[in-house]
Formats: structure tokens, sequence, C-alpha cells
């Protein structure tokens, strides 16, 4: 498969032309920007500084840090943060380049930079303990690795993940493939995320409503695009954009709206998919990304507001809540672009066969509290620390069949490996696209297929709402040349 997904990089095809009105496809210009001057101002990502002059190696220093950050004005916190900013600052590499990142922490607490999605080796997947020793305040640690597939991805820590992802550590990944071939020069990265802190600026603590609020998933206050509440992206209404999201909030879901107005996804997780998907609004769960175009419509001058509608993720996540107003897109007073049309986006994938695949049960549960009130999610009867690995042997394939006996969704995340979803015959659902993240609705079951090719090593598999991860729905898979597979967990004591 590693053959595979690196030929597939750029395997996509764009079939069809933006058409403007009275031209015809041949008077269509790919790669020319239709928005105003200044259009992403109050909302685009800072960017990482590559300090290094070959054109295929990108090369940063990265600090975490505590720093003062306005969110809104007047409104202040002094969050957890990459190299002073919230988020962090976008990093944007192409495929087959070297990535190298320097990173110094400068916080009270240990932490480490785990590339949620890359294929990176085990060496580089930053999980203390497992992958490496957890960074220290005042060390230094160096990632360093090649970015293999095209997609976006994101950067978090993976020490006390809940906490410190929660008080800000996170930033996006951009991996591009100059011949995708789509053709929108006006494109976003939306970083979606959200924060909890008082009048004073002061953090919401990280165990905010104890057992109960593990449970539930801490969600902040703030609801952040870009690190900033409710920011302006001034558009010309009708003129298509392009638009990269991940969701970086710990706990919440964001179901996006745009007024009914169509959103075309083209991609997610894995990079481009088999084919776009038109919707009137799109989910996106913790730990997830899309790929979408849009193409914004209103009258001249007016507004459009961009919402995240209620989504039922567990008990308390829909009662007594209101829709939230996300971000908002103000039309200049041009004339509107009429009947463009987006271009079908499409990627050859050959899905992976099961044949001979090794069936994974893998079942999540949360029991009732104990008699003290502490709450615990499980794997397969066990929570994640006292739980030995899954095993796979080398070159392995498994269809995980993920049963989720609890009342909560459970965005469930692989490290280090591409999936596909299967349906309960299965064949790959369509459009056919590469995951990492799936989720799974609560009371329900969900199956996928993956193969262990490469990279030998104990890989990590999560919940990637970080309060469930942290509540005990963890647990990790033994990679290696003749391990024998496993379906079950084998006990042992195991401090979170």
């Amino acid at each position: 498969m590693l053959t595979t997904l690196r030929s597939f990089t750029i395997s996509g095809f764009v079939v069809g032309a933006l058409l403007w009105p009275g031209a015809g496809p041949a008077a269509a210009q790919p790669g020319t920007s239709l928005a105003p001057a200044g259009w992403d101002d109050t909302i685009k990502l800072r960017e990482a500084v590559d300090k290094n002059p070959d054109p295929s190696i990108v090369e940063i220093d990265l600090e975490a840090r505590l720093a003062e950050v306005e969110v809104s004005p007047g409104k202040v916190v002094k969050a957890w943060t990459y190299d002073g900013g919230l988020p962090g600052p976008l990093i944007r590499t192409k495929v087959g380049d070297r990535l190298i990142v320097h990173f110094t922490n400068n916080l009270d607490q240990d932490t480490t930079i785990h590339w949620h999605g890359v294929r990176v080796p085990i060496e580089m997947d930053g999980v203390p303990g497992i992958s490496q020793p957890p960074v220290k305040k005042g060390e230094t640690f160096t990632y360093d690795f090649i970015t293999p597939d095209a997609s976006l991805y994101w950067y978090h820590p993976h020490v006390m993940s809940a906490a410190q992802v929660g008080f800000g550590l996170y930033g996006a990944l951009l991996v591009e493939d100059p011949g995708d071939g789509v053709g929108i020069e006006d494109e976003l990265t939306l970083v979606l995320s959200d924060i909890g802190f008082d009048k004073t600026g002061t953090l919401e603590p990280a165990d905010s409503g104890g057992p109960a609020g593990m449970v539930f998933g801490r969600e902040g206050a703030y609801v952040l695009v870009n690190g900033r509440v409710r920011p302006t992206l001034k558009a010309r209404a009708g003129a298509p954009q392009r638009w990269r999201i991940v969701n970086a909030a710990k706990s919440r879901f964001f179901l996006l709206d745009m007024d009914g107005q169509p959103f075309v996804t083209i991609g997610n997780d894995g990079g481009l998919q088999e084919e776009p998907v038109t919707s009137g609004t799109v989910l996106i769960t913790t730990g997830e990304r899309l790929d979408v175009l849009v193409t914004p419509t209103g009258a001249p001058g007016s507004t459009l507001v961009v919402r995240a509608m209620l989504y039922n993720r567990g008990y308390g996540s829909v009662q007594y809540r209101d829709v939230e107003e996300v971000f908002t897109i103000q039309f200049t007073d041009e004339p509107p672009i009429k009947n463009a049309k987006l271009p079908v986006v499409r990627r050859t994938i050959t899905p992976t066969d099961p044949a001979g695949a090794t069936r994974v049960p893998v079942v999540l549960t949360l029991p009732p509290a104990g008699k003290d009130g502490e709450s615990e999610f499980r794997v397969n009867g066990v929570p994640y620390w006292e739980a030995k690995p899954f095993l796979a042997a080398l070159g392995e394939k498994q269809i995980w069949e993920i049963d989720n006996d609890s009342e909560w969704d459970h965005p469930f995340h692989l490290h280090g490996f591409f999936f596909m979803q299967l349906d309960e015959k299965d064949q790959p659902v369509r459009p056919l696209g590469w995951k990492d993240t799936l989720n799974v609705p609560m009371k329900t079951k969900l199956r996928f297929l993956v193969h262990f090719n490469e990279r030998p090593g104990e890989w990590m598999f999560h919940c990637h709402i970080l309060d469930h991860a942290d509540g005990g729905l963890m647990g990790t898979v033994l990679v290696g040349p003749g391990q024998p597979s496993t379906s079950q967990h084998e006990h042992h004591p195991r401090k979170p």
C-alpha cells in the first residue's frame, strides 16, 4: 500500500471548468483569484518560517510557551501556545519534502508533538514512553521525517492531551500536491477549536466538572476559527473558494451550515477522495479533516453566517444548547458571479483486498461509575492502563470491528496508518477515501480495513474526544516482524 498511497497523491484529475456568465469552457482561467484585496486578512493563519534554502527541505524552529492571546476584542487569555500564537503556525510542505522541526519546550510541564495523520516513522510519532521520551522544560527535540501524502494534517501534544490541547497547543500541517489539478486559487486553511477561560483570562481547569466532565468531554465557551471568535471573511458573491478544515477541538463536533448553501466535499483525512459529494451541511468530528469547495452567495454588501448546528454526540450535547455562529462572510459591492461551475475532482483509488484479513473485535464501553463516583471508558473490558497492546505481524491485513456500546460518539483515531471504512458486507464505503479518524456513533458498529505493511513499532489508537482518551479509551497495536495477531487485550498493570 505504500507505493499505492504515494502514487495516488498525484492522481487527482479535474473534469470540467469554472464558467463565468457568457463565457465558454475555453475562457476559464484556473488559478485566477476572484477574491477582493485583503479578503482573508483577519482569518488567515500565520505561517512557519522555513530557514532552509533547499526547496525540498522545510526546516523550522517551534517553541511551546505561555503567551497572552486576544481571541476577540477585549478577550485575552494566557494560553499555551506554539510560537506565541493560537493556533500554532501553519506548516506548509509539498509531497515528498523532508520536514525538520527543532522543537523547544518552555512550558512548566513535559510535552511532545504528535503529527496527526502523517505516516511518520515510529520514532517521530510523539507518544511519550512509547515512541520518544517526553520533552521536559528547557529541553529540545528534533522531529525529522518525509511528508509522503498530500492532505491537511495537524500537530498537537500527546502528554496530558486533553489539557494541553484544550489550553491551546495545536496547529495545522498542509502537505500540498502542486499537481492535484483542483485549480481554485482562493484557498483557506481553517482550524476549528474552542477554549474556556474566565473574565480574568485564566484558563478553565482541565478537570472541570470532575468525572461527569470527562464523560461528556469538556468544551470551551469560546468557539474559535484560526484562533479568533467569529472572524469575518470578505468575498465576492458566487466566487469559488477551497476550504481545508481541521477540527482541533478536544471534544466539540462541528456540524457546519452555510444557510443551506452547498458544500462540495472533495477530500478528507487522507487527501482527495474518489469523487465529490454535495451536501447542505458537513460534520467534522474531533481530529478529522475535510477538503471542501464552496461558492458563497448573497446580495452585494450583505453577510452570510457560517454556523455550527446542534449535533447529538451524547447526553448534554444538544439539551439547552444554542446554534453557534462560527464565522461571517461579508460580501463586497461587486456584482455577483453567476452560474460558476466548480471543477469535478476525481481520484482513482484501488482499495486494499480484504481477503485473508484478520478480524479484530474492538468493543467500547462505559460501565456505571464506581462507589467513589469515578468513571472509566474501556476497550474490550479494560481501560488502557490495564491493557497490553493488540498485535499485528508486519504485512498483516486486519478488519477492525468497532462496537460502540456506550451512549457517546467516539471519533476513533489510529496513529501511523490510513485505513478504509467497510460496510456490513466487507465492501468499501463509497466514495472511496483514506481515513485515520472515523466517528463511531453511539450504540453503533462500524468496521475498517487496515494494512500494517510497513514501519514496525507500537502505534497508539484512541478516541479523539481527548477527555475520553484520558478516561480510558485508548490502546496500542504492536506491529512487528513475526508478531502473532490477536483480537483481545491481555491485562497487566499500566499507569495512565
